[in-house]
């Protein structure tokens, strides 16, 4: 196939392998193709919401459940994910592990600054802090974190529930 002027095969060069991964450098989660800007409240604002960081404080997996749900579009509930939150914290103790997960999906989402360090040292180091800080984001990018992600996707619709477009239906005998 490939043969030189001395008649020697030489195998064709390796093709690059189909993965439907892109490849371009994005995190498997960047949605966003804006510069990275800055978290609208610092890791230690705890005083802006007191009532979320006492919350936090004595039930974290209610504001991780929230800030999951908003997160992940409502493919999870907050229920769902709050419980699983749970069950790893009493199983593995690990629980920052899962919860910076959400932390760097969030951040990409919405183009913010891997700051003040990596997403797992934040959560392992001041996982309070943290999911307040990822409260108080979502909050201020106008979503009320207290009706989930289906009651915010209706109120922007200004009460309107959002309805799939109609689809004609197919081929037909």
């Amino acid at each position: 196939m490939y043969e030189s002027k001395d008649n020697v095969y030489y195998p064709p060069p390796p093709q690059p392998v189909t993965t439907g991964i892109p490849m371009t450098g994005m995190t498997p989660f960047q949605v966003s193709s804006q510069a990275e800007g800055p978290w609208s409240t610092g890791l230690c604002n705890c005083c802006d919401d007191v009532s979320n960081c006492c919350v936090t404080c004595f039930c974290p997996c209610i504001t991780f459940g929230q800030i999951a749900e908003i997160v992940d579009r409502g493919s999870t509930s907050c229920g769902a994910s709050g419980a699983l939150y749970t069950l790893i914290l009493c199983v593995t103790g690990c629980h920052c592990i899962y919860s910076c997960f959400y932390r760097s999906k969030m951040r990409a989402q919405y183009s913010l600054h891997e700051s003040p360090c990596n997403d797992c040292l934040v959560h392992c180091c001041c996982e309070h802090c943290a999911l307040c800080q990822e409260y108080r984001e979502l909050k201020r990018r106008g979503f009320n974190m207290d009706i989930g992600w289906q009651a915010n996707l209706e109120n922007q619709g200004h009460g309107q529930a959002v309805l799939p477009p109609n689809v004609q239906a197919g081929m037909t005998r």
